[in-house]
Parts: C-alpha cells; structure tokens; sequence
C-alpha cells in the first residue's frame, strides 16, 4: 500500500520558517517526481515545487523561488520543503505528491499520481 505522510505543518509569523516532511512508502519511487502542491480556501489547488527522485533536479513556482527549497533525502525515503520568508499567502493546505511526469516542470501532467492527506500551514500577520 503506498503512503505518503506529511508532516510539519503549523502556525507561524510572517518572516518565519517551516519545514515540511513527506514520508513515502509502499513502492519504489525511482522513477517518480515528488512534488508539493497547495490550497487554500476558495482557491484551487496549486504546484508549489517538485524534485526529480533520481538526480534531484528541481523545479519551483515563480510565488515561491528564493524562499522554498525541496529536497529529498533516499535513505530516509522522505522529501522535504523548507520555508523561508513566510507571507500570509503562503497560508494554505499543503500536499506531498508523487507523479510519473515528462519532466519536473510538467505539473500539470501527473500520471500514475499518489496523494497525501495534507498538513496545514497558517501564517499570521
């Protein structure tokens, strides 16, 4: 059974940090990208950032470059993204995926897509 399991979500002050874990099991996911999306309420569900599993190749939204790093860590089957420089439209529910892609700008095309069930980030201001 695949999982992925978010975690790190919380409350936090603009001009703040967070980091966010994504625990993936179930399969392997060589030849996955793993990506994090977000929503907030009354929006649609939008791509924050995604690394290719093998060779780590990185691709971010323009809302977040500068600030968001993604990274994933193989031995622990686990990706991550640090916040930094939190704003208040960065408040939403995030969500850990895993998509098979062309490439990793290609966030629009998910096939063969896991979900987690999302952790929720608040940033007051």
């Amino acid at each position: 059974q695949v999982q992925l399991v978010e975690s790190g979500g919380g409350l936090v002050q603009a001009g703040g940090s967070l980091r966010l874990s994504c625990a993936a099991s179930g399969r392997t996911f060589s030849n996955y990208i793993m990506g994090w999306f977000r929503q907030a309420p009354g929006k649609e569900r939008e791509f924050v950032a995604r690394i290719r599993w093998n060779g780590g190749r990185t691709y971010y939204a323009d809302s977040v470059k500068g600030r968001f790093t993604i990274s994933r860590d193989n031995a622990k089957n686990t990706v991550y993204l640090q916040m930094n420089n939190l704003k208040s439209e960065d408040t939403a529910v995030y969500y850990c995926n895993a998509a098979i892609s062309p490439t990793e700008a290609d966030h629009d095309t998910l096939r063969d897509d896991y979900w987690g069930q999302g952790t929720q980030v608040t940033v007051s201001s």
